[in-house]
């Protein structure tokens, strides 16, 4: 079995879009290790409800099981930042969560979609893409707000609202 693994230090203003694009575009890359400052890493492995989840929580949980692995302090480094940083490990999932026949490209959509007005209800943010009768075929509450939903729950809508 071949392993190809990235492991980095990355600054606060590349960390989040490089390792998104990394799990998008990069599918030879099925773990990392990286140090990020502590609050990206909180975002990078929000569960759904918390302050910290957000689109790319989601779109982590879609290709990879991602977790905090350790804590640095800022006393370790010279010069001495003003935030703690965090090692957060990324695996690659060998199947995304939500299964191969929903479009990652679909999913996304409705994610930034939903995010993009995270205090809106699901019915006010995702109007131009969701149907009232799609909600319900997919079982989600159109009352409740993105950050409620995990991954399969995106994965349900999507799948729902897909070209037919």
């Amino acid at each position: 079995m071949l392993f190809r693994s990235l492991v980095a230090n990355l600054p606060y203003n590349v960390a989040t879009p490089l390792i998104a694009d990394l799990l998008d575009l990069v599918p030879e890359i099925t773990s990392m290790l990286v140090m990020v400052q502590k609050e990206v890493g909180e975002r990078l492995v929000a569960a759904p409800r918390s302050a910290a989840y957000g689109a790319v929580s989601v779109k982590v949980a879609y290709w990879a099981t991602g977790s905090i692995v350790g804590i640095v302090p800022p006393t370790v480094f010279l010069p001495r930042p003003s935030v703690d940083s965090a090692l957060v490990r990324i695996d690659r999932r060998p199947v995304p969560a939500v299964g191969p026949d929903v479009s990652h490209e679909q999913l996304f959509a409705l994610v930034r979609a939903g995010f993009g007005q995270r205090r809106k209800m699901l019915r006010r943010s995702l109007v131009d893409l969701v149907g009232a009768d799609d909600f319900e075929r997919a079982d989600i509450d159109p009352t409740a707000r993105a950050e409620e939903l995990d991954v399969v729950a995106w994965g349900r809508l999507a799948r729902v609202v897909a070209p037919r």
